[in-house]
C-alpha cells in the first residue's frame, strides 16, 4: 500500500527542504491550471471516489441528506463508503484499507474493534436495550456511570452528571442551564455567552451560535444575539512582532476584560472554551492564557465551561484538558472518547454552587424540565463505563505519553519546509498549516486548494485526515502503535516528496 522509507522521518525529511525549495514553486503554480480545468474540490473527490460503481449505479445520488457536504458531491460522486474497522485502519466497501488518524471524527480512542466495547453492549442490549430517565425513573447504567465521571473529574469538585447524546446537545444544555442558574439568582440579564473565534462547539442551533466559524453560520441567521466572540488565542498567527507567549495572552485576556465591560458585566453569562481547539485547526493555549483569562471572568463574577469533547480522556497526555492547563470550570462538556464513539452519549458535569440553584429552583417549579428520550441510553452508558474501565486499567494516559512525542516529532520533522507555516499540537491532536514562505501574512489563493489536494492524496495513498482550508489535522486512536505512527509520517514524507518534485 505504501512506498517503502526510511523509518527516520526528521533525517530523510531533509531531503524534502531541499527539493521544495527549487521545485515547489514550480509545482503548485500548476494548482490553479489544474483547478479551473477540473474544478479543485470535484476533481479531487473524483480522484478518491473508492465506491466500486456497479451495474446500479453505486450510492452517487444517494438518499441521505449528508452532513457538511455540498450537494454537488452527492449528486455528481460516489461517496466513500466505510464498511470495517479494526485497530486504527477501517476498510471501504471494496475491502481498500486505511489508516485513520483522526480516530473517525476525533472519538474512537480505542480503535475499530475493541471487544469489551462490543461485549457491553451486546450484554445491555440483552437485558435492558432502553428505559428512559424521567420523572424520577432511570437505569443502573447511568447512575453508575455519572458517579464514576465525577469520581473521575478531579480539577475541582463536581456535582451531578447530566447525560446527553453528543457535544452539541451538551453545548446546548449549557446554555439553558446557565440561564435558568441565571432567572433563579434574580438576574434575568445576566444572558450573553462569550466564545471565540475559531472555536467549534457543535451545530446546533445554539451550539453553532457558540462556535466561532463563520461556515456554521452562513445562511442560517446564526450566530444568535446573545452570542460574542473574542480572539482567537493563536499566537503564531495572531501575534505582534516581539510579542511574547505571555504577553499575547496578558493582551487577549485584556481585551476580552474590554469586552466584557463594553457589554456590561451584568449581562455576561459564561464563557466557553476548548483547552485546545480542534476543528478551528488544532490551537493550543499560549503560555498563561488560561490562569489570566479565569482571572477576569471570576472577576465579574461570569461562569467558565470547559468543552472537553474532544480533549478529555487522554486525548492531550493528561486524563483531561482542565487538569493539563489548570482550568477550574464550573461545568464541564463531555462526549467522543466517553464511549470511544461506540455508542453515541454526551455528558453535562454541574458544579455544587450551580447544582444547588437548579434543585432549588426546580423545587420551586415542581421540575426541572429539560431532558432527552436517551438522556442516560442505558446500552450507550454501559459502554461508556466499559471504555472508563479500560482507560484505567491501561494507564490510558501513559500510553499516549509514551506514543505522543513519536506521533508529534515524526510530523513536525518537516516544520523547515517552506510551504509549512506551523505545525503545532501536544499529545495525540495535531494541525499542519500550510502556508507560503512560511508565513501566517501568506496563505496560498484558496482556489489553488493546496490542503484539499494533499488530504485527496492521503486518502488515495490509504490515509483519512480532517482537511479544513489548508490545514490538515490529526488525532489518533490512543491506542495506535509504533508501526503505524510511522507509518502515519511515511505517508506524509511521500506526498511532501510528490508536491515538491
Amino acid at each position: 500500500m505504501l512506498v517503502a522509507l526510511p523509518l527516520s522521518i526528521a533525517t530523510s525529511s531533509s531531503l524534502v527542504y531541499a527539493a521544495v525549495s527549487r521545485s515547489f514553486q514550480e509545482n503548485v503554480l500548476q494548482l490553479p491550471l489544474w483547478s479551473r480545468s477540473n474544478s479543485t474540490e470535484s476533481s479531487l473527490a473524483k480522484d478518491n471516489s473508492t465506491t466500486d460503481v456497479k451495474a446500479d449505479g453505486g450510492y452517487k445520488g444517494h438518499d441521505m441528506l449528508a452532513p457538511f457536504t455540498a450537494g454537488w458531491q452527492t449528486t455528481d460522486l460516489h461517496p466513500l463508503v466505510i464498511d470495517k474497522s479494526e485497530g486504527s485502519y477501517v476498510y471501504d466497501i471494496n475491502g481498500k484499507k486505511y489508516l485513520d488518524p483522526l480516530a473517525g471524527l476525533w472519538s474512537t480512542a480505542l480503535g475499530g474493534n475493541e471487544p469489551r466495547l462490543v461485549d457491553a453492549a451486546i450484554a445491555q442490549l440483552k437485558k435492558l436495550p432502553f428505559y428512559h430517565s424521567f420523572w424520577n425513573r432511570t437505569t443502573r447504567p447511568s447512575l453508575d456511570l455519572a458517579k464514576e465521571l465525577l469520581d473521575m473529574f478531579t480539577a475541582r469538585k463536581m456535582a451531578k452528571a447530566f447525560f446527553v447524546n453528543s457535544g452539541s446537545e451538551a453545548n446546548d444544555t449549557q446554555v439553558k442551564l446557565v440561564w435558568y442558574y441565571n432567572n433563579a439568582l434574580g438576574r434575568p440579564d445576566k444572558k450573553k455567552f462569550i466564545a471565540r473565534a475559531k472555536s467549534y462547539h457543535g451545530s446546533t442551533l445554539i451550539s453553532a451560535s457558540l462556535s466561532g466559524l463563520p461556515a456554521l453560520h452562513q445562511k442560517f441567521d446564526l450566530p444568535a444575539p446573545f452570542v460574542l466572540h473574542t480572539d482567537c488565542p493563536h499566537y503564531w498567527r495572531y501575534h505582534l512582532p516581539g510579542e511574547t507567549e505571555e504577553e499575547f495572552s496578558t493582551r487577549l485576556a485584556n481585551n476580552l476584560e474590554e469586552l466584557i465591560l463594553k457589554e456590561g458585566p451584568e449581562t455576561i453569562a459564561a464563557f466557553i472554551a476548548e483547552p485546545v481547539m480542534g476543528a478551528g485547526g488544532v490551537i493550543p493555549p499560549p503560555a498563561t492564557y488560561f490562569d489570566k483569562i479565569q482571572a477576569v471572568v471570576k472577576k465579574y463574577d461570569i461562569l467558565f465551561i470547559a468543552d472537553e469533547v474532544i480533549c478529555a480522556f487522554g486525548r492531550l497526555g493528561a486524563m483531561f484538558g482542565c487538569d493539563l492547563y489548570n482550568i477550574k470550570p464550573d461545568l464541564v462538556s463531555l462526549a467522543k472518547a466517553l464511549s470511544s464513539a461506540y455508542m453515541p452519549i454526551g455528558a453535562v458535569l454541574v458544579s455544587p454552587e450551580i447544582t444547588e440553584v437548579i434543585y432549588s429552583q426546580s423545587n420551586k417549579l415542581g421540575s426541572f424540565s429539560h431532558g432527552f428520550t436517551y438522556s442516560g441510553h442505558p446500552v450507550s452508558c454501559a459502554v461508556a463505563i466499559e471504555a472508563l474501565k479500560i482507560y484505567k486499567e491501561r494507564n490510558i494516559v501513559d500510553v499516549v505519553n509514551k506514543i505522543s512525542p513519536r506521533f508529534q516529532d515524526g510530523i513536525k520533522a518537516f516544520s523547515d519546509s517552506p510551504i509549512i507555516g506551523e505545525i503545532r499540537g501536544t499529545g495525540l491532536i495535531l494541525g499542519t498549516e500550510f502556508t507560503d514562505n512560511k508565513s501566517p501574512n501568506d496563505p496560498f489563493p484558496p482556489e489553488w486548494g493546496v490542503g484539499a489536494y494533499f488530504g485527496a492524496q492521503c486518502q488515495k495513498h490509504g490515509m483519512l485526515v480532517r482537511v479544513a482550508g489548508d490545514n490538515i489535522m490529526m488525532s489518533p486512536p490512543f491506542i495506535i502503535s509504533p508501526e503505524e505512527v510511522d507509518e502515519d509520517s511515511e505517508v506524509q514524507y511521500a506526498l511532501m516528496c510528490f508536491l515538491c518534485k
